[in-house]
């Protein structure tokens, strides 16, 4: 169908009788007529004008070759229209690539790429648009793209260049990245360099800052350490405050290009820069990004999970002896996340993956590695109060240790137990000392100096509160050693060492020589302690024992928890609470549940936030959370917390709602019991208007039947499922006529046989002797459903429920029997138990439905002669 313009048909003018050319001619005329509006009605026109001399190879280049020289006009309004039409035109040339292979790239892409320099800014603009839309559908060539296109923006893009070809250039390179090839991307990287350092022009530099993660995600690690890092972080300090927001956005993208190495030791203080920035705008983006930053610092291979593009949260598929003991596998079904928690759905935006030339790839872990190639604690790890015994990064093949095996120490052998050598010494004279002996004790308790002493004191009075932690116990057994040495040594050099202390002495003695087989471990304790010193003086507040972990950089942790802090709110961000809630799920994986104490307390903070939406938040992700923590803390932590949602405001109870299967799977069968008794309250919501919301529950109770026995199914999910197959809304009913059918099939399944004719009993009283038609006609339904779904043995469904089925086909409401001829012919006299010659039923069902063959009401008629191999019609509208 030619386009139609006015009223008038664009190619009108191609049309015989007019003069005396031929088409072709007239085309000629037309195209280079003095009179600009044909001029445009014939580049408007150009699709269609294809399509009628498509027939004819040589007519058709002859229309290609006058496309072409009409790119030539002078008139911008006719370059524009050609322009607007490329895209169209050629999809109708890749639909007809066999006719004409070369048509596009010899005639088309030359006219894009030269518009892409034109001086009249619309042109300009409508070639980029195009040119986007080419790439898009796959219509350029990876030749074309290298040989014609790349070039250009590389002229267009020179120092020298006119700063507006220039500032579009570069927008339209950057918005080509994601759709380029590596290797094509690579050739622009050097020019990207140059423009990401462009001193007179910040309108480019801020192209460049917002893309840059593209093009680190592209061109992958290697090349994002050694050319673009330097930019980034010029970029990041860049006088334009709009430059330094935009390096925050894209901040995720460009740490998950690089090592666990250089995320730790570069990124992250410079990513504290931008949290601390002097422009409230920067501040604000950098906290919005600041979880998914954290996210980057997440080892799939150690935490078992990941999230995917979708927001799907999934387990990283492993040998048994990796898993993280989750008694409950989810599924890509039901692990959907309120939105993607952590980022764009793109592929290099996936939180825990980094983006190489041979594709996504899972991290490595970030503990170092010794010579012997066994993992050995950082210093960080060594400085906090917390244990050093995150699973996360511990190798699976260390799994099955000596009982003496200590996860703070698995580097070295179990500390020495002195307590024998102390009852020995009781009964011992002094020794002694070599003087390489002294020499050696001088150099480790000559460290010890007051001021030291009373940093450790401190430490040791903080670690005293999680002695139940075995690495805790470690740390403090090294600790006071130490320092006993010192008081020792003090007391020594004061009181004299010859005079009357024969057992302090000997205990000096053993406290060295404890202190000696420790001295690296005490040396990283030490050099710790010296740090906390500094960050004192400094006037930091060193962070309780409670919130210390070795997983990501402490102070990225510290800034990510307060934001619950209400100053934050006043100076950075009304909503930075909500922010913090939407990436707690992926800050929380990236932790590792022997962490969830930092985060415990910021979780409970946000559960009680008088903002709606930060509460709505954490409910729509509570059941990811749940399957990061496992089911100890969930139900310790989490369900506390859940059952506050369930009487939340309606906003806030759908979040709940729609993953309640998910949740519930996760609990222990005695704890996932007492949900039965609240169900029922879902019925109950704040605008009764609201019918998604119990759309919603008749869902999430299919999925949850699996969950309870048939006895609970039946004496609490039947009620709910029956009055919700009397909602005034159709949605709702036709919802509730499913849950019904998979209840009936359960109780038979389970063998409940008497439970499922008390409930088919119940169906006849309310639903096939029901006043309204609506309740009749959904009987009729829930029959076909069953019998297509063999919810129960056919000769039970024959005694029980056919009967009432067939009496129905004497309805008076043409709607009510249109279902019935519907499930009978399609369905029931389909199964092999009605059709055998020898059925008791056959008679009756044949002529049932020759009745339903002469009903007067066309539909019932169509659906009771309809062959129940054709395809069906969809009668949900009449439910």
């Amino acid at each position: 169908v030619c386009e139609v313009c006015d009223g008038i048909r664009i190619t009108a003018f191609l049309d015989a009788g007019q003069d005396n050319l031929t088409p072709l001619g007239r085309l000629e005329k037309y195209a280079f007529s003095e009179n600009v509006f044909n001029r445009q009605i014939v580049a408007r026109g150009l699709l269609d004008v294809l399509r009628e001399f498509s027939d004819n190879e040589n007519d058709f280049i002859s229309v290609m070759e006058t496309v072409a020289r009409m790119s030539e006009d002078g008139e911008p309004t006719v370059r524009a229209e050609l322009m607007e039409q490329v895209p169209n035109i050629a999809m109708f040339l890749h639909e007809s690539q066999p006719n004409f292979p070369a048509a596009f790239s010899r005639y088309l892409v030359p006219i894009v790429v030269h518009y892409l320099t034109d001086p009249n800014n619309q042109v300009r603009k409508t070639s980029q648009a195009a040119l986007l839309v080419l790439l898009e559908q796959g219509l350029i060539c990876k030749g074309d793209m290298e040989t014609k296109v790349c070039p250009v923006l590389l002229d267009l893009t020179e120092p020298s260049s006119d700063d507006d070809y220039k500032i579009e250039a570069v927008a339209i390179m950057c918005k080509l990245v994601t759709m380029l090839s590596k290797e094509t991307v690579e050739q622009l990287l050097e020019r990207f360099c140059e423009l990401c350092s462009d001193a007179r022009l910040f309108q480019v530099r801020k192209v460049c800052a917002a893309n840059f993660g593209e093009f680190c995600s592209i061109v992958g690690r290697d090349a994002t350490e050694k050319l673009l890092m330097s930019k980034f972080f010029d970029l990041c300090s860049d006088s334009l405050w709009g430059i330094r927001k935009a390096c925050a956005d894209c901040f995720m993208i460009v740490s998950n290009s690089t090592s666990p190495e250089v995320r730790r030791t570069k990124l992250s203080p410079l990513f504290s820069s931008l949290i601390s920035d002097q422009s409230r705008w920067v501040r604000q983006a950098a906290f919005q990004s600041l979880g998914r930053f954290i996210s980057t610092f997440a080892n799939p291979s150690s935490t078992g999970l990941y999230f995917k593009e979708d927001g799907t949260l999934l387990e990283v598929p492993t040998c048994p002896s990796d898993r993280l003991g989750h008694k409950h596998k989810p599924t890509a079904k039901h692990t959907h996340c309120h939105r993607t928690t952590l980022g764009p759905k793109k592929h290099y935006n996936s939180p825990l993956c980094i983006e190489s030339s041979n594709g996504p790839t899972v991290r490595p872990s970030h503990t170092p590695i010794n010579q012997d190639g066994r993992s050995t604690p950082s210093l960080e790890s060594m400085s906090r109060g917390n244990s050093g015994s995150d699973s996360t990064h511990t190798p699976p093949q260390n799994q099955h240790e000596d009982q003496n095996f200590n996860s703070f120490l698995y580097w070295r052998p179990p500390l020495v137990d002195i307590s024998q050598e102390l009852e020995m010494l009781k009964d011992q004279g002094p020794r002694t000392r070599t003087e390489g002996e002294k020499e050696e004790e001088e150099v480790v308790v000559s460290s010890l100096d007051p001021a030291t002493c009373s940093q450790i004191q401190k430490v040791l009075d903080c670690l005293q509160s999680h002695m139940d932690d075995p690495d805790v116990q470690a740390q403090v057994q090294v600790l006071s050693a130490a320092l006993k040495a010192a008081q020792l040594e003090s007391q020594s050099e004061e009181e004299g060492e010859s005079e009357s202390h024969p057992f302090s002495s000997q205990l000096l003695n053993v406290n060295r020589a404890f202190v000696r087989g420790n001295q690296l471990l005490l040396s990283l304790l030490l050099r710790a302690a010296a740090m906390a010193m500094i960050v004192t003086s400094l006037n930091h507040s060193c962070p309780p024992p409670s919130l210390l972990q070795n997983v990501i950089p402490q102070q990225l942790l510290d800034q990510y928890l307060s934001m619950t802090d209400p100053a934050q709110a006043q100076t950075v961000d009304t909503e930075i609470a909500k922010h913090c809630a939407f990436s707690l799920p992926g800050v929380a994986l990236t932790l590792g549940r022997q962490n969830w104490h930092c985060l415990k307390d910021t979780y409970e903070t946000l559960a009680t936030d008088v903002q709606w939406k930060v509460r709505r938040t954490l409910a729509f992700s509570i059941h990811d959370l749940a399957l990061i923590l496992g089911d100890q803390l969930t139900a310790a932590d989490l369900v506390p917390i859940f059952n506050g949602f369930l009487k939340d405001l309606d906003e806030v109870r759908i979040g709940v709602l729609k993953h309640l299967y998910d949740f519930l799977k996760l609990l222990h069968a005695e704890n996932r019991r007492e949900y039965l008794y609240q169900l029922q309250e879902f019925m109950v919501t704040d605008n009764s208007r609201n019918w998604r919301f119990r759309y919603q529950l008749a869902e999430q109770l299919i999925l949850i039947m699996e969950l309870y026995s048939h006895d609970d199914v039946y004496n609490y999910l039947r009620q709910i499922a029956l009055t919700l197959c009397s909602d005034k809304v159709s949605e709702v009913r036709w919802i509730s006529y499913q849950l019904v059918v998979e209840i009936l099939q359960k109780m038979y399944a389970c063998g409940a046989h008497e439970l499922g004719l008390n409930f088919s009993n119940e169906l006849i009283a309310r639903f096939c002797h029901c006043p309204k038609w609506v309740g009749r006609q959904a009987f009729a339904f829930i029959c076909q459903a069953i019998v297509e779904e063999d919810c129960m043995p056919m000769d039970q469904f024959a005694q029980h429920l056919l009967p009432s089925l067939l009496s129905l086909s004497l309805d008076p409401v043409a709607n009510v029997r249109v279902l019935v001829a519907k499930a009978l012919r399609q369905s029931v006299m389909e199964k092999a138990y009605f059709k055998e010659p020898g059925s008791a039923y056959l008679e009756e069902l044949e002529e049932t439905v020759m009745t339903l063959q002469a009903d007067k009401d066309r539909d019932v008629r169509f659906f009771a002669s309809l062959d129940p191999d054709m395809v069906l019609m969809d009668t949900s509208a009449l439910i």
